[in-house]
């Protein structure tokens, strides 16, 4: 905001003045403040009113008299002033839009944008360069390298893993009777969220509009427990654990009730809760909760509930250069910018000289632009078409089959695109 006489003036809005309101008269306090007596607004401004009696700034001929709230004799400050002794009153200029600047207007989606990477798409060479590395498995998670894709191939692969690869989760919660303090649905949305070890290839989906469910189609457990004082803890005690029994409804606790001919159906089949120790509730003597759950097929675009996978994400592979070789001190002050693993330290000829060992533990964090000695010493940037994935199942079905049925998904997705076009007719 910028001084103006008799007023202040917005210096982003030329056409807009703004008003102090209480405005002091000591040079000390005529700066405009924020808050209480010395609220500056921004708005447009008025006609200049006549002048009366001089109406110069700071003139007691620019107030006036008022019985207010106060008494008789209040001096009420003017809201505005404008001009000093002898400034014209002209009116300010309209207020107008700033131009629209768009800088970034360049696109990098078509081949040959980028030095020393084709990606213009060739059928052969995409077979020939086109690859998937396992490189780590574990319980409940995979690690691999899809090499050779396009970016919009690898985002439709991670989302088809979050929300279009089905399980089976808790649809349909019958209650019979809780007394617990935890209301009904509130029961009902932690019961859903529970994931059921079943595998959703043994059933097929619900007819829209069917309540009832059949065998090929509908899980049924039933979650009945009652919360009971042990007899033979000790007087003293306070502890929960040693007073009450079940006082703690547990996943454990839902039991699998066939439906129809399932026990011959699945005649080894294990249906439950994928862990055993998720709490649903607290109970006190007394207290009861009774339960029946259907659970159905369903996915991850529909509710959360059905996504089998707690993560699923993906990056590049970083690519680090050293444009020249970093030796001695200067190799150790960069061995520690990275991450552990990233840069070894090899003695070459009775010198430290740093080397690039493994890029693919690299975060990204780029500590080494910090100092001046090596950031013009390193290059950072990132293998366009190699995607290192990372999927983390919630454990209903194992890391490698959800990665196989979102393959087969996608594939599906491929199929009925092409269908399509073959069905419109052609001019």
């Amino acid at each position: 905001m910028a001084g103006l006489a008799g007023g202040v003036r917005c210096c982003r809005h030329p056409g807009l003045a703004g008003v102090v309101r209480g405005a002091p008269r000591s040079p000390r306090a005529a700066r405009p403040r924020v808050g209480g007596r010395g609220l500056v607004t921004c708005r447009r401004a008025p006609p200049p009113p006549p002048p009366a009696g001089g109406g110069g700034h700071g003139g007691q001929a620019g107030h006036r008299r008022d019985a207010g709230p106060r008494g008789a004799g209040r001096v009420r400050r003017p809201q505005r002033e404008w001009g000093g002794a002898g400034a014209p009153l002209t009116a300010p200029a309209p207020l107008m839009a700033p131009p629209v600047c768009l800088p970034q207007v360049h696109t990098t989606d078509f081949p040959g944008n980028y030095p020393g990477y084709e990606d213009a798409w060739d059928q052969r060479r995409f077979e020939e360069t086109f690859r998937v590395d396992v490189i780590r498995e574990e319980e409940g998670t995979l690690e691999f390298d899809m090499v050779g894709i396009d970016a919009a191939i690898a985002n439709a692969f991670r989302r088809i893993l979050l929300a279009e690869v089905p399980t089976m989760a808790v649809e349909k919660v019958f209650v019979y009777n809780n007394t617990s303090i935890v209301q009904d649905e509130i029961l009902a949305h932690r019961l859903g969220l529970i994931p059921i070890r079943a595998d959703p290839r043994l059933f097929e989906y619900r007819n829209q509009g069917d309540e009832e469910g059949t065998e090929i189609d509908t899980l049924q457990f039933q979650l009945k427990i009652k919360c009971s004082r042990n007899p033979r803890a000790a007087k003293e005690s306070s502890d929960p654990n040693e007073l009450y029994f079940n006082h703690k409804v547990y996943s454990k606790h839902m039991t699998w009730v066939p439906l129809g001919n399932q026990t011959d159906l699945f005649p080894d089949a294990d249906f439950r809760p994928v862990h055993d120790d998720i709490l649903v509730a607290l109970l006190r003597p007394g207290q009861e909760i009774d339960v029946l759950m259907h659970c159905v097929k369903g996915v991850g675009k529909d509710h959360a509930k059905f996504s089998p996978v707690a993560t699923a994400s993906y990056r590049l592979l970083p690519d680090i250069t050293l444009l020249q070789p970093i030796e001695d001190e200067a190799a150790e002050v960069l061995q520690k910018c990275f991450s552990p693993g990233v840069i070894e330290i090899q003695n070459i000829k009775g010198k430290k000289v740093a080397k690039v060992a493994n890029a693919r533990l690299d975060t990204f964090s780029r500590e080494v632009f910090r100092h001046e000695g090596l950031k013009n010493l390193v290059r950072l940037a990132r293998v366009r078409n190699h995607y290192i994935f990372s999927v983390e199942s919630t454990g209903i079905l194992p890391p490698d089959v959800l990665v196989s049925e979102a393959i087969k998904i996608l594939m599906g997705k491929c199929q009925r695109f092409l269908n399509e076009l073959d069905s419109v007719p052609m001019d």
